[in-house]
């Protein structure tokens, strides 16, 4: 089975051209965020000699309307969506599992009141939630992270719980309960590993989804704030310029795009090595 599934993470890896653009262009994204303050040169410095001056030799990109370096911007704004993606995706999906696999497994009135209060949350629009927690908290990097791990969880929840509804039936759950397992042990040993495959899936796309939600925020004012940079801020100063510097809006419009793409279909690889029956091909 093993070898199964390395030989359909190879063929799919190999073969197909967008799934290694995709990893590609996520790792070298992922490692120029990591060492980006190998550059020598401070994104938050100004220099008023240089406001908006198009894509040349010393600014390969140009400058925004403070004389900053938009490449080196765009670089560390890469470096804020990601820390938001990967450490709202931690706390969403750690919810997400929990509460899924304790209403699936349990059920009954456990279950319909877990999932009752799901659809209310779900319900409510995710505009009117950010815009209560950021009466409460001061927007900044912390505050994003919070809001979109926090309001985030619930279709990982759903997916979980459906693939713990199917395997909690199977033979060796039964007999796990049968000799008289405790729940935490049979959910931690037996359930979750089970639902292993599901879990990878939905915490890549959260990750793509939190970026995408990082980048909504900070376009309207209401997540990362200047002069820490991130791609949707950067969207958001790029407005009053489009038609004298469209570049600064052209560049990271095209990062968000693509990472997004490419964690979704990273999650789609992972998928063909973990659950190869169901797998895409």
């Amino acid at each position: 089975m093993k070898n199964r599934r390395l030989s359909n993470l190879k063929y799919e890896i190999t073969k197909n051209k967008s799934t290694l653009l995709a990893i590609i262009f996520l790792t070298l994204i992922i490692l120029i965020s990591i060492f980006a303050f190998l550059i020598p040169m401070d994104p938050s410095a100004t220099n008023t000699s240089n406001i908006l001056k198009p894509p040349s030799a010393s600014h390969i990109f140009g400058t925004d309307e403070l004389g900053r370096d938009y490449f080196v911007r765009t670089i560390y704004g890469g470096r804020g969506s990601l820390i938001v993606g990967v450490l709202a995706m931690i706390i969403s999906t750690s919810i997400g599992v929990a509460i899924g696999t304790i209403s699936g497994y349990f059920g009954g009135w456990v279950d319909n009141l877990i999932m009752r209060s799901v659809d209310v949350i779900s319900s409510i629009p995710w505009m009117i939630l950010v815009t209560v927690i950021s009466i409460f908290l001061k927007p900044g990097l912390q505050a994003i992270i919070i809001v979109i791990g926090l309001f985030s969880w619930m279709e990982t929840a759903r997916l979980v719980r459906a693939e713990t509804l199917s395997i909690k039936e199977r033979e060796y759950v039964l007999y796990a309960n049968s000799i008289g397992e405790t729940s935490w042990r049979i959910i931690t040993r037996h359930i979750i590993p089970s639902v292993f495959p599901t879990i990878i899936i939905a915490a890549t796309s959260s990750i793509a989804g939190a970026i995408m939600t990082e980048s909504a925020l900070s376009f309207l004012g209401l997540g990362i704030q200047p002069p820490t940079a991130s791609w949707g801020n950067l969207l958001q100063n790029a407005q009053s310029n489009l038609q004298s510097s469209p570049y600064m809006a052209i560049l990271p419009g095209i990062l968000i795009v693509f990472t997004i793409y490419s964690f979704n279909k990273v999650g789609n690889v992972l998928r063909v090595y973990l659950e190869p029956k169901v797998a895409e091909r």
